[in-house]
C-alpha cells in the first residue's frame, strides 16, 4: 500500500508542479492566450503578476525539503487559486474545455497533499 501511496503523490505532484509552474510563467510574460482567458474571466491583467510569482513560489515550497508548515499554505493558497479559478468561469457560464484545467489542477492539489509522506506533514500531536 505504501508504493502506491508514494506513486499517487509524485504523479498528482508533478503534474501539479509543471501545470503551476507553467502557467505562472505564462502570466510573467503575459503570453498572449493568457492574458485573453484573464481578460475573458473580468480580472485586470496586472493580477497575472500576482498570481504568477505565486504559483512559481508555491511550487518550490512544494518541492523543497523541509519546511511543512510553508508547503500547508502552498497547498491552501494553490487549492484557494484553482477554485477561485474554476468558480470564476462557472459564474461567466464557461463549460468544458474552459474548466478543466482548473478542476484536474484542484483534483491534483488534493491528491498531493493528502498522499504526501509523513516527512513532508505538520506533526500534529501536542
Amino acid at each position: 500500500m505504501k508504493k502506491i501511496n508514494t506513486i499517487i503523490y509524485w504523479t498528482s505532484t508533478v503534474l501539479l508542479s509543471f501545470g503551476m509552474l507553467a502557467s505562472g510563467i505564462s502570466q510573467l510574460l503575459h503570453v498572449k492566450d493568457m492574458d485573453e482567458l484573464i481578460a475573458h474571466v473580468g480580472y485586470p491583467l496586472y493580477f497575472m503578476y500576482i498570481i504568477g510569482v505565486w504559483k512559481i513560489l508555491g511550487v518550490i515550497a512544494i518541492l523543497i525539503p523541509k519546511q511543512r508548515l510553508l508547503k500547508e499554505w502552498a497547498y491552501a493558497g494553490f487549492f484557494f487559486l484553482m477554485t477561485g479559478a474554476l468558480i470564476s468561469h462557472l459564474a461567466i457560464g464557461d463549460g468544458g474545455k474552459a474548466i478543466l484545467g482548473p478542476l484536474f489542477q484542484t483534483i491534483f492539489i488534493i491528491l498531493s497533499w493528502y498522499f504526501r509522506p509523513a516527512d513532508r506533514k505538520i506533526n500534529s500531536k501536542i
